[in-house]
């Protein structure tokens, strides 16, 4: 059996990773996906950090070396028994047995910290919101879901800000897709600009047909990446028409087509994004196109890994 395909999404607390692994997990079906929390490695629960006066951004307080071993039994396709950390009260729970399946996803704060922990990853998604519309989004968060009132949230911010500027935002440069939502012409979460960093780690889909100056994408290059940037009002059938054409390079996962891409709640409602779908979209195509060229022999869809055989390479281009 061929092993799992490892999708690391990184960034700040509060920074939307959640919401863009929400879908792609639906997408790929919750029986086929193993969902790991980096933060269940905190060494330190919240009245030892406090204690402590240390960070959960900072490597110290978590376990580095057991989370990598732990994500690289997991790209093995070996079953791992996880710490559980808990939001809810800042402790942790009995340790839970994880066993992968066809997909794993690994969000969290320091995922590609060390060269180890980015060797596990398949495709690597770093999110990097502008800080004030993170933080907006922390606000919101931690006083709604984990009992925070907003001058804490805040003062907790201002104090973890070295730790971030330390440790989290470096990691950008170990990512292949570097995923900026932003405020642009509208401000409603619904249409929020994209820009999108693609990197050299993968081999990304040529999306220049679909570049104008109409309200459409823009894409620039400079050296070692591309800049993509998907306007949040794009017209619903211009963000069709770009999803059918990634679609189309796919033809071997035209089994998880749905029209739920996109998809986002702010509090109980229901809201669709077009720059969110086309970015879920672009993750799915390279994780699409790394489970068929392990499934045909190869070691991943990687720029540094070997080529699959001549054979598998065939397949995947007919």
């Amino acid at each position: 059996m061929p092993r799992p395909i490892i999708l690391g999404v990184v960034g700040d607390s509060a920074a939307g990773k959640t919401t863009l692994t929400r879908g792609l997990v639906r997408l790929l079906g919750e029986e086929h996906v193993t969902h790991v929390a980096a933060d269940d490695y905190h060494r330190y629960d919240r009245k030892q950090r406090a204690e402590r006066q240390i960070t959960p951004l900072h490597p110290d307080c978590n376990y580095m070396d057991i989370m990598e071993q732990d994500f690289a039994h997991l790209r093995e396709g070996r079953a791992v028994l996880k710490p559980v950390y808990q939001h809810k009260d800042g402790t942790f729970g009995a340790p839970v047995y994880v066993q992968p399946k066809q997909f794993t996803v690994i969000e969290g704060l320091l995922g590609y910290h060390t060269e180890a922990l980015c060797d596990c990853f398949d495709v690597r998604v770093f999110l990097a919101p502008p800080e004030d519309l993170r933080r907006q989004w922390k606000v919101q968060r931690d006083c709604s879901r984990r009992g925070y009132s907003t001058d804490q949230v805040l003062e907790e911010l201002d104090r973890r800000e070295p730790d971030s500027e330390a440790f989290i935002r470096p990691q950008q440069r170990r990512a292949d897709l570097v995923v900026s939502f932003q405020p642009g012409d509208r401000s409603d979460q619904a249409h929020l600009d994209a820009k999108i960093g693609l990197r050299e780690g993968l081999t990304h889909p040529d999306l220049s047909p679909f570049v104008d100056d109409n309200g459409g994408l823009s894409l620039t290059e400079r050296k070692h990446e591309r800049s993509l940037w998907i306007p949040g009002d794009i017209d619903p059938a211009r963000g069709a028409e770009i999803e059918e054409a990634i679609w189309d390079r796919m033809h071997f996962a035209s089994h998880l087509r749905s029209e739920r891409l996109g998809e986002f709640t702010v509090g109980t409602e229901l809201h669709r994004s077009e720059s969110l779908a086309l970015a879920q979209v672009l993750i799915l195509y390279h994780l699409a196109t790394a489970r068929a060229a392990v499934a045909l022999g190869g070691e991943g869809s990687r720029t540094e890994h070997r080529r699959v055989p001549a054979a598998a390479a065939e397949q995947l281009s007919s």
